[in-house]
C-alpha cells in the first residue's frame, strides 16, 4: 500500500495544511475565521479536516461544511449567504450565531446548531468565498484543482447519488467564480493534482 507521500493529492493537501495553519498562527487572534472555497472534489473537506487537527489557536475549532447548509442541488448561492448570516456576521459581531442543517433526504430545514463567538471557524464548501464573506474572514483559501480531477474524485467519493447532479452544481460553481472571482479574493491559494 502507498504511503501518504507518494500520493500526490494528499501530499498537497498537508503541505497546505502547514501553511495555512503558519496562517492563522500569524493572525494571532483567540477567534480566527478561514473560509475554504473550490470546485466540487477539490479537495477542500480534507484540506479543512487536517486543519482542525493542527488548529494552532488554544481551544479547538468549529468546523463547518456548507454541505450541511445548502438547501438542495440549487442551493449553493443560498448555502453561502445562509453561512453569511447565520454564522460569519454573528462571529464578527461577537455573538452566537447559529446554523440549521440541510436533510437532503427530507428536502428540509432540520437541527440546529450553535457557533461560538470566542472559538475559531472553518467554514469550506464551493461559493463561501465572496466578497461579502471575504471581508469577515481572517484566512481565505481557494483550493485549485483541474475539473477532470475533481470530478473523478467527487464521483468516487459520493458515486451515483452526485452523478446526476454534478452538471447542474458545476454550473452553479461557474458562476459564482465568474461573478464573485474568489481565487482573486484568497490569501492562500492552494494547487491540488
Amino acid at each position: 500500500m502507498p504511503s501518504r507521500s507518494d500520493d500526490p493529492v494528499a501530499a498537497a493537501l498537508e503541505q497546505a495544511a502547514t501553511l495555512i495553519e503558519r496562517d492563522v498562527r500569524a493572525v494571532a487572534a483567540a477567534n480566527p475565521v478561514v473560509l475554504i472555497d473550490g470546485g466540487s472534489g477539490a479537495g477542500k473537506s480534507s484540506l479543512a479536516s487536517l486543519l482542525v487537527r493542527r488548529w494552532p489557536v488554544v481551544g479547538h475549532v468549529q468546523l463547518i461544511a456548507l454541505d450541511s447548509i445548502y438547501p438542495g442541488w440549487d442551493g449553493l448561492d443560498e448555502g453561502a449567504e445562509r453561512a453569511l448570516d447565520w454564522i460569519l456576521r454573528p462571529h464578527g459581531r461577537g455573538y452566537l450565531g447559529t446554523w440549521r442543517r440541510w436533510d437532503w433526504e427530507d428536502r428540509t430545514e432540520a437541527e440546529s446548531h450553535a457557533v461560538d463567538p470566542a472559538l475559531g471557524v472553518i467554514i469550506e464548501g464551493s461559493g463561501i468565498l465572496r466578497p461579502s464573506t471575504a471581508a469577515l474572514a481572517d484566512v481565505r483559501v481557494w483550493v485549485e484543482s483541474a475539473e477532470a480531477s475533481r470530478k473523478a474524485r467527487a464521483l468516487a467519493r459520493d458515486g451515483d447519488a452526485y452523478r446526476p447532479h454534478w452538471d447542474r452544481w458545476a454550473a452553479q460553481e461557474r458562476r459564482h467564480i465568474e461573478r464573485d472571482g474568489p481565487r482573486s479574493l484568497a490569501t492562500r491559494i492552494v494547487e491540488v493534482p
